[in-house]
């Protein structure tokens, strides 16, 4: 490991602070310190520049948990240790895609993950296309027979990213329907809102008692491409080489840093991310920077020399991209102590600022939820809705009954990098990776000293 940044070191020394007369002065010196900080910024950086891209699995995954584990116990977290992930391991291999007829032209493709490889040699087929899923769905397997289909699907852009849930069914659905309808092979135009030739990967439905045909992600100005050779009215031929294929069982890990509570040691509040990433990019912003973000929020609150009542969990979850592998094991794994998790959180949407802070509280709850929404006000953020879904790798706990919130983030241009080679550190704004980290310190210093509860959910799943 490398020489620490001025900004972690910073964060490793306790700072005397005056005598505090009230609670307002402990928010305000938690408000100060997180937002003279870099040292979100600083741990981004470490990851992406150390370790890089970090799939399930992959090469880079052991390193990853190496870093997490070294970096927790340098911020000073009370007990750092990992639970054991099995998973199946995907791996990629060779992709290329080529119009041959009417006219010569290499795509921009990328394999999607979970996606089996083409034949030795690969396939050429005629491309038949569609505009959305629900066209794919409703085509005639007369049409689609001998064929690679072509789901040509654009994604609008929203600042709270909700365009992708319109249109990433395409990615996941459309290999499993293309092959009931007897199709070869399944392009999809990439889940983004970039310009770029980067395709977007991303995974896809996988299951053994329904298997898909070899399915690619194009990139955005090759799916323009095709569209426009096939709008001239000729067949348009495309030859398609993917090697992506199953590997065996894989052991990863995730890795928890815990800051233990003085009064309620065996509750936690609960801030998530997930370690891994694609292998495109460096996984700066999915979710390099979510782990960054919640590592520096409970460091600003040891550095502060805070001890808060209940302990503070911070869950760096394995393989969420092509499976959710960690989320489901973690749920797993603490299923008889679920109700010992009071409440959770995620940051798993990039390093834009935050703007508006949601929770799912009963309503006992309401008063404290509305004390951390003034708490982080004066970082820019307003009070959403009660309706918050929590993050991925806090969804099975909430399927449990974990109450959670969101700290919802701008994500105007989060889909111009998502799953791609662009998804690299220069992407990230300090100032804002700050804003991030104070929000969420602040949330879980009051959450973890909340005198009640926050209220349970009926279970929505029985087997995590």
């Amino acid at each position: 490991m490398r020489t620490l940044f001025p900004a972690l070191l910073l964060a490793l020394t306790t700072i005397v602070l005056p005598v505090l007369a009230n609670d307002g002065d402990i928010l305000e010196h938690i408000r100060q310190h997180g937002q003279n900080s870099r040292l979100a910024y600083e741990l981004v950086e470490s990851l992406t520049t150390e370790v890089g891209p970090r799939l399930g699995g992959g090469e880079n995954d052991a390193r990853a948990r190496e870093w997490a584990q070294a970096m927790l116990k340098k911020l000073g977290f009370d007990e750092v240790h990992t639970e054991p992930v099995t998973f199946p391991r995907w791996r990629r291999d060779v992709e290329s895609a080529t119009v041959v007829t009417p006219y010569r032209h290499t795509l921009a493709v990328t394999a999607l993950g979970g996606s089996g490889p083409t034949p030795t040699g690969g396939i050429t087929a005629e491309v038949i296309a569609f505009d959305s899923l629900q066209a794919l769905r409703q085509a005639s397997k007369k049409d689609i027979q001998g064929k690679i289909v072509f789901v040509n699907q654009a994604m609008p852009r929203h600042k709270d990213g909700h365009g992708y849930g319109q249109t990433v069914g395409a990615r996941y659905m459309s290999s499993q329907i293309v092959a009931e309808k007897g199709g070869k092979a399944v392009l999809i135009r990439s889940i983004g809102t970039d310009n770029n030739r980067l395709p977007h990967t991303g995974i896809m439905k996988v299951s053994a008692d329904k298997p898909g045909v070899p399915a690619a992600a194009v990139s955005i100005p090759d799916a323009q491409l095709l569209h426009n050779l096939l709008a001239r009215g000729k067949p348009v031929n495309v030859h398609l080489k993917l090697g992506s294929h199953w590997d065996g069982e894989y052991t990863s890990a995730n890795v928890l840093g815990d800051l233990r509570g003085e009064e309620k040691p065996d509750e936690y509040v609960l801030l998530a991310c997930h370690l891994d990433s694609w292998d495109l990019g460096t996984g700066a912003i999915d979710d390099g920077a979510g782990c960054a973000i919640m590592m520096a929020a409970v460091a600003h609150l040891k550095a502060l020399d805070l001890k808060p009542k209940r302990s503070i969990r911070v869950l760096l979850a394995a393989n969420e991209e092509y499976g959710l592998a960690g989320a489901k094991a973690y749920a797993k794994a603490h299923a008889a102590e679920a109700r010992k998790h009071v409440i959770g959180g995620e940051s798993d949407f990039g390093a834009g600022r935050i703007y508006r802070f949601d929770s799912h509280v009963q309503k006992q709850a309401f008063g404290v939820m509305d004390e951390i929404a003034r708490a982080i006000a004066p970082l820019g953020i307003t009070r959403g809705h009660n309706q918050a879904k929590g993050g991925a790798d806090v969804s099975r706990m909430k399927a449990l009954g974990m109450p959670v919130v969101d700290m919802k983030q701008d994500g105007t241009n989060y889909f111009d990098y998502h799953h791609t080679a662009n998804d690299t550190l220069d992407k990230i704004d300090p100032e804002a990776m700050a804003q991030n980290a104070t929000a969420w310190a602040l949330f879980a210093w009051l959450a973890a000293n909340h005198e009640g509860d926050f209220g349970w959910f009926e279970s929505t799943q029985h087997d995590p």
